[in-house]
């Protein structure tokens, strides 16, 4: 009978290196361990391991065995964990994932009265930009995953919280701040700054320049939004960020946004969570209050 024991036992081993530490890893002794996996092994009439040299390679059913074992016990561990936050009187926890830069700061005007609200749930959030959302929300690392560019799954649900349009960033006084709308052709003139994340996952760029055929002149990344803003502002180049956030930095610092192209380019942040978890009280409370915050951040 397969146990969740060995399935420990199965991950344990792949990600210790040997038999030895994953028995020091799951606390038995290396004799308990090897008599475990060869009774299961004798009961399901197949090896799961073979010997090479001194260490152990997996055999085809012990990959079988170690891609069930890395779905499944991530999901027990939660519900463990889950279960025992209950018995202790709290709700549970909200594990947030981040999948973009400005997300971040739209993230902290959520979860301050989400906290306030909640005081039994525990936030803890991932910034990760560039980590793989869609396997940590589907291994149950995460619970949400906030995204602008939500990917379909059949075990997903992905709900749009935040409408926002993406605008250039200049300088006061620059040449194009009389303009309604700027082409591709002007951001092809400039140093264009951005997040440290591939072009193909920039709005900017997939969305304005690479339609056109253009790129610009220079391409720099900085991973934060108020150096990239104040090099913006210093004449140093020009960036592409949410509108909503440019004009909380309008205050201190000398930009202005302007559109890109005619019609401009709109995004929506999305929240993504697991089908299952669609009916959970706190999981929905927190996508309503973020839904509650659309028209504030779009007005301001």
């Amino acid at each position: 009978m397969l146990e969740r024991n060995h399935l420990a036992i199965v991950r344990a081993v792949h990600e210790q290196g040997s038999v030895t530490a994953a028995a020091d890893h799951l606390c038995l002794t290396q004799s308990a361990l090897s008599h475990s996996m060869k009774k299961l092994e004798q009961q399901l009439g197949v090896a799961l391991w073979r010997r090479e040299g001194r260490g152990l390679r997996l055999t085809q059913a012990g990959h079988y065995l170690l891609a069930v074992a890395q779905r499944v016990l991530p999901q027990l561990e939660q519900a463990q964990a889950q279960l025992l936050q209950f018995a202790q009187g709290t709700r549970g926890s909200l594990r947030i994932g981040m999948e973009c830069h400005p997300c971040y700061q739209w993230l902290l005007k959520v979860v301050a009265p989400y906290l306030e609200a909640w005081p039994r749930v525990d936030v803890d959030v991932k910034q990760k930009f560039q980590f793989g959302g869609l396997e940590a929300l589907q291994d149950y690392e995460i619970d949400i995953l906030v995204t602008p560019d939500p990917v379909p799954q059949p075990s997903l649900v992905f709900e749009p919280v935040f409408g926002y349009e993406q605008v250039l960033v200049i300088p006061v006084g620059h040449p194009w701040a009389s303009l309604d709308y700027v082409h591709p052709e002007h951001v092809a003139q400039e140093v264009l700054i951005t997040y440290p994340v591939p072009t193909d996952r920039l709005d900017v760029y997939t969305q304005f320049l690479l339609p056109a055929g253009r790129t610009p002149r220079q391409h720099k990344t900085i991973e934060t939004t108020d150096i990239m803003l104040q090099m913006v502002a210093s004449g140093r180049g020009v960036a592409a960020l949410p509108r909503w956030l440019v004009l909380e930095y309008t205050q201190r610092l000398a930009i202005q946004p302007v559109r890109l192209g005619p019609h401009g380019i709109t995004k929506h942040i999305h929240l993504g969570l697991r089908q299952d978890d669609v009916s959970c009280d706190y999981i929905a409370a927190f996508i309503a209050l973020a839904r509650s915050k659309d028209e504030v951040l779009r007005a301001g």
